[in-house]
Parts: C-alpha cells; structure tokens; sequence
C-alpha cells in the first residue's frame, strides 16, 4: 500500500529525520556550528547515515534486532554512543505497518514484543555503552535480560523519557512532539526554527533524561525552568527569544558539556521521523530567522 510519505523510503526518513534534528541548533546539543570534545557534528551525520539501511529494512525484521544492528552499524563506525535513544524509538516507528494509522501500529508493535527483543534491546544498550546509567535493583541492563521489554520498560519510565515512551504508548512522541513540530510548521517558521522551538518546548515540558543522570534531579529541572523562561520571552522571529535562546544554550554548554539536553534531541528526532512517515514536513524550508546568528555567537563564546 502506497505511504503518505511519498518518495521517502523507512530508511530514508530514519536517516533524514536525524539529519535535520543534528543540523538545526538546538541549545545545549551538537549542531553544524558546535561540537562537543567527545562527539561531533561529522559523529552524528556518520551515525545517521549508518542506520538508515537497518531501519529499511525493520517491517521484517523484531525490534530488539533493529535496535542491536542499528547500534552495531553506528559503532563500526563511529567509536561512542551517538544514537541509542533515538534507535530505540525509532524502531518500532519504522517496523509499524503504512496501512495502519502510525501511532495505532506503534502500540500494536510495541504490543508484540518477545523475550528474544529484550535479549537485543539489553545486548544493543551495553555495546552502545550508554553514560550515566548507574545501578538499579531491578531490570538492570547489567543483569539478565528480563522476559518482558515493556516491564523493564514501566520499571524505568519515571527516570527515563525513552523507556516511558515504551510504556505509555510514545505519548509524548504522538501527542507533543508531533503535533507541536506541526505548530510551527503551520505557523510558517523555517522547519530549522521549528525544530528548535520544539526542542525547547519539549525541554520546558519534561526534564531532560540525561541531563537528570548526569547532574541529578535539580539541575535537570531548573533546565526545564530556563527552556520555560526563554519560550516566555518570544517566539521565532523576535530579537528577545533569540537573546534568550542564546542564554539558554550558554548555560547547557557549560560543566563540560554535561548539561546536554540528550534525550530532549532524541524526543526531537522521533517527531520528525513521524512526520517525514506522515508526509507533511516540508524538508525544503529550512533557512534560519535572521536572530539565530545570536545563538552562533553565544557558542563562540562558549567554547
């Protein structure tokens, strides 16, 4: 059956929908004007390219084995973990049926899940050696593999954005970041600034993942706080919302990088894969308002 996604093949929308989220500048993340010392713009190109075929080819295969080949193309590639989270939700993204509406395939495969999928969900995570696990007392992903994903999954949903979205049904894939990314399409920002404002948005919604692993809780929620204060000061096209996006991303970049909105951008990449599967993003808008040059000085700045 025909897709809305027009021309895009799966894989094809995997690897674009990590291309733009990676080129829009996002505050606090790797972008076309910011590396990290440890992981660069040319990593997550690498890395978006790497996946592309194995999402290709997810409606035959199980989304524990999409998951462990994805992580395995990217890493003879690239030598750290650039893309877990997003392979995670993208994969039963990409293996859900085009005759079903996307969301409704999405819980119909993440409904279907066997032990044999935690086995390569727990395998994929270890090689991808993901930073700032740490320990827990139960469905620690340096224990045995669980017989049930989405148990471990509920386990993990109060900490962890990706595995919440296994166990409520990508709600906030479905229900934010989609149809807020459609927002600012409609509105007629450039897709880049769209992508951005949907990242602070998502980042003044929901504490970022990563960020609460690796500098705790406050930390993460007084980032949520400053994405609120910058969304309150404007709107793409207005000097002050550049100003605050450009305070925002300074305060993310500082600590070593640590404050990394990580699992914000991978929320990001998921919404952009399900539109780009839907067939409305426009992928050819995508030139910048004039106030982003702000947010390029800020990085020079910070680094």
């Amino acid at each position: 059956m025909a897709s809305r996604r027009g021309a895009l093949s799966i894989g094809q929308c995997a690897t674009l929908a990590c291309l733009l989220e990676v080129a829009a500048p996002k505050p606090g993340n790797v972008h076309r004007g910011a590396d990290f010392e440890d992981l660069t713009l040319q990593d997550l190109l690498t890395s978006a390219v790497a996946i592309g075929p194995v999402m290709n080819a997810a409606a035959e295969s199980s989304v524990g084995r999409t998951v462990l080949e994805s992580v395995e193309a990217t890493r003879r590639l690239v030598g750290t973990n650039t893309n877990l989270g997003t392979v995670l939700l993208l994969a039963p993204m990409a293996k859900a049926p085009d005759k079903a509406g996307l969301r409704e395939g999405v819980i119909r495969v993440i409904g279907d899940l066997k032990p044999q999928d935690a086995r390569d969900v727990y395998s994929a995570i270890r090689l991808a050696q993901a930073g700032g696990l740490g320990e827990v007392d139960e469905y620690d992903v340096a224990g045995q593999p669980p017989a049930d994903l989405i148990a471990a999954m509920r386990s993990a949903a109060g900490r962890d954005m990706v595995a919440r979205q296994y166990a409520e049904g990508f709600s906030e894939v479905f229900e934010c970041a989609l149809p807020w990314l459609r927002e600012g399409i409609d509105a007629g920002w450039s897709t880049a600034d769209a992508i951005v404002h949907l990242h602070v948005r998502l980042l003044a919604a929901f504490p970022d993942s990563l960020i609460a692993r690796k500098c705790g809780p406050k930390v993460a929620a007084e980032s949520s706080a400053r994405a609120a204060a910058t969304l309150q000061a404007g709107r793409p096209g207005d000097e002050e919302y550049f100003r605050a996006l450009a305070d925002l991303d300074f305060w993310l970049r500082g600590d070593g990088h640590r404050r990394n909105p990580g699992t914000t951008a991978d929320l990001v990449a998921a919404g952009l894969f399900a539109a780009l599967r839907e067939g409305w993003l426009p992928i050819q808008r995508g030139t910048l308002s004039r106030g982003q040059g702000i947010m390029d000085e800020s990085n020079e700045n910070a680094d």
